[in-house]
């Protein structure tokens, strides 16, 4: 393969953002038929180069050529008809609109009174039936799973031309099984001569992908090698400048349930008709052990968090902490000492045009520490914020900057560090009684990952109560002392993480253990115990 000629080659790309360099004369290139890995910790430089490759960035210097030609800078439509393709993260289809007309959509002259579907349509089948890529042509979207979603996404980019596919962390929403699937399906379309770019935080897919990888630090190219020829502790590494520890979860004595939800049912709204979101959920999470909630993203996980901070009230059932019942009004779930790390840190976890002190006391304005008859203490609530920026390691410029100028890890660590300062509001003093961590890694990198996990490991060790909601299985099953499945609104029994293999988390996040019981679908599939 290192002797064919390329047919993407990045030259010397280097782009400014006032004194920020995120891309320090990246050169890179990509052969056809090959699975190139791009892997780089937040704010390496990773979205900014590929931004720059679809048009959607202008580089201040260097060039990309594709099969030997210059390919236009700041014109996306150039890049998609010299055959670049990019599936996101967050899929942009219609969900009113069938998978033809999705795939189509844009592709046709709007002055047109008739789409040549009948045309589409036997060109999808075909390039569905020569990629792998099964999906019901005129279902509509809202009808699909989310791998069968993704699927319409490559083919909207395989039907456009791409022979270069850009795929941002591809196996974010997806099941064990789907992505499997996925694999192969990559798989299949190199053979055919396809050329891959293969990002993901994920370095077990990374090994299991790609042909070779491509680690940006600081926005500078690091290393490069072939796949085959390194670790997941070399490119944790590279990724980091130093070593990478993950912390691991050890035994530890589980104390009195702290939170109890009975047969909770929480009804929709408006265009749901009063439909369960989530149907007679029973749970308990004790003192100082970690129960996981899986599945894949929509299947009433989001609302489970928000019924555990008091921002919706259940239809019927119990909602019990510390033997107290909850009302559905969050001040009284922060009064009593329940610590919440939201699932959009962008958009919930911190009010980005407030500074970062401003953000690091907004759940606690209400103590004498912080403020007197109506006043804010605003050197209290400073010194407050920089023993916060100091103990997590918040890094971002000062207290004064602000929050939507820190970087992702930077502020996941700031909405860490003052939720698991709520201890002190606690009866026990020290730790949260209860911690509600919705996606606490979402696209975060290795290093970040590490340090997150091990402040959710210290805080259980210390006796908080920590029900961690999470897309992720790497996660779930390094940290988790018990995990549950959700899936369309219902909940399994939460059992011993050591009960459940991948097989059969991956069955019941598709559905297979909702009715049934989680306990079914974990013997079944005890046979690949040790394979897992």
């Amino acid at each position: 393969m290192d002797d064919t000629p390329p047919v993407l080659r990045l030259s010397g790309i280097t782009k400014r953002f006032g004194p920020v360099v995120a891309n320090d004369e990246v050169s890179l290139e990509l052969r056809a038929g090959e699975v190139l890995a791009l892997l780089g910790e937040n704010g390496a430089g990773k979205s900014t180069l590929v931004s720059i490759l679809f048009g959607h960035y202008v580089a201040d210097a260097g060039s990309i050529e594709v099969d030997g030609l210059p390919l236009p800078p700041g014109q996306p439509r150039a890049a998609l008809a010299a055959g670049i393709g990019m599936v996101h993260q967050h899929f942009a289809l219609a969900d009113n609109l069938t998978v033809l007309e999705n795939v189509v959509l844009g592709t046709e002259s709007a002055w047109r009174p008739f789409m040549r579907l009948d045309r589409a349509r036997t060109r999808i089948v075909a390039l569905s039936s020569r990629f792998g890529l099964a999906v019901p042509v005129d279902a509509r979207v809202a009808q699909l799973s989310v791998g069968e979603r993704q699927r319409v996404e490559i083919l909207k980019a395989l039907y456009r031309g791409a022979r270069i596919l850009i795929l941002d962390e591809p196996t974010a929403v997806l099941t064990p099984q789907e992505s499997e699937s996925l694999f192969e399906t990559l798989a299949g379309m190199v053979r055919q001569g396809l050329s891959i770019v293969f990002i993901s935080h994920k370095l077990g897919e990374v090994l299991r992908v790609s042909d070779r990888v491509a680690v940006l630090r600081g926005g500078r190219l690091v290393a490069t090698a072939r796949t085959a020829d390194t670790t997941r502790h070399q490119l944790a590494e590279w990724m980091v400048g130093s070593p990478v520890r993950m912390p691991a979860r050890t035994a530890r004595p589980r104390g009195a349930a702290m939170l109890r939800l009975s047969r909770v049912t929480v009804r929709g709204s408006g265009r749901d008709g009063g439909k369960p979101r989530l149907q007679d959920i029973d749970l308990d999470v004790h003192a100082g052990e970690i129960v996981a909630i899986a599945g894949v993203s929509g299947n009433g996980q989001a609302v489970l968090a928000d019924l555990l901070c008091g921002l919706v009230a259940p239809a019927q059932g119990d909602v019990v902490l510390a033997d107290q019942p909850m009302p559905a009004r969050a001040a009284e779930w922060v009064a009593a000492g329940v610590a919440r790390i939201p699932e959009d840190r962008h958009g919930t976890g911190v009010v980005g045009d407030l500074s970062l002190w401003e953000n690091a006391v907004m759940e606690r304005l209400d103590e004498p520490a912080f403020s007197r008859a109506g006043w804010l203490r605003r050197g209290a609530a400073r010194r407050f914020a920089a023993g916060l920026v100091q103990r997590f390691d918040v890094r971002g410029g000062g207290l004064d900057v602000p929050a939507r100028a820190l970087s992702g890890g930077n502020m996941q660590k700031l909405v860490l560090g003052r939720a698991l300062s709520l201890g002190a509001r606690s009866a026990e003093g020290g730790v949260p009684r209860l911690i509600v961590a919705s996606q606490p890694t979402w696209g975060l990198d290795v290093g970040a990952v590490a340090y997150v996990h091990g402040l959710l490991l210290e805080a259980a060790a210390a006796g908080a109560a920590v029900l961690l909601v999470s897309e992720d299985l790497d996660e779930v099953r390094s940290l988790a002392d018990r995990i549950a499945v959700m899936h369309a609104g219902r909940l399994t029994p939460a059992l011993p993480a050591e009960e459940w293999t991948l097989a059969a988390l991956g069955l019941a996040m598709a559905g297979a253990a909702a009715t049934t019981g989680a306990s079914t679908s974990a013997a079944t599939a005890g046979s690949d115990r040790d394979a897992a």
